[in-house]
């Protein structure tokens, strides 16, 4: 991976709070040379371009940190993996964290399985599941959820409220013409936090976080 690509990861994490260790830039670097070789052989990204996958994947996952304060033990689930974004992102850079990444495709999950091998990272779970499938002692455990596969946001911060223990947050990125209606919101458990308007570093894509927190 070119010193440029490693620099814009570097300069955009820092222009989103996140500052990286030589050792967590080269880690992600890792990822996404192992990504790449990955994609030839199954989906796992349309973006093919090293700056693009770094904007669009690596900085928009740092942006997530935006939305819960990162401390020892806090236990983050991901609903929909896919790739690994946002949680492998947020493990690199916040170590402390323990995260759980809910993936049904088996072929998406084995690539995340061994993309935490390759990196040596701890306190990692893949569960390749569907989010609605998940067994009983999962509910309503997790401090802090992130999801980015869910085309309908109503369905994520309903999938959000049932693995959230009471006080919890879920963190979504979603685009800026995006709506939820305050009743949607109240029936689901939630109480709305925050909403953030940001520009991903090197893009003029707009974001918004979202940050949600269960009651109780």
């Amino acid at each position: 991976m070119s010193d440029d690509i490693r620099e814009l990861l570097a300069t955009g994490a820092g222009e989103l709070g996140v500052i990286l260790t030589d050792e967590q830039a080269g880690a992600c670097m890792s990822y996404l040379a192992e990504l790449k070789k990955w994609n030839r052989k199954i989906n796992l990204t349309a973006i093919r371009d090293d700056r693009e996958a770094v904007i669009k994947h690596f900085l928009d996952s740092f942006s997530f940190l935006k939305g819960f304060e990162v401390r020892p033990g806090l236990a983050l689930v991901d609903m929909g993996s896919g790739a690994g974004f946002p949680a492998l992102p947020i493990k690199i850079a916040a170590p402390a964290v323990t995260v759980t990444m809910v993936e049904s495709v088996k072929k998406k999950a084995s690539f995340l399985r061994h993309i935490v091998r390759m990196l040596g990272l701890q306190g990692v779970e893949v569960v390749d599941r569907r989010t609605e499938e998940l067994p009983e002692n999962m509910l309503g455990r997790f401090d802090a959820a992130t999801a980015r596969a869910f085309a309908d946001m109503e369905k994520a911060v309903q999938e959000g409220a049932r693995l959230l223990a009471p006080g919890g947050v879920l963190v979504l990125s979603r685009g800026p013409e995006e709506q939820l209606e305050p009743e949607k919101i109240e029936r689901t458990g939630m109480l709305l936090l925050d909403r953030m308007r940001l520009g991903l570093p090197f893009s003029r894509d707009p974001r918004v976080i979202w940050v949600f927190r269960k009651k109780g």
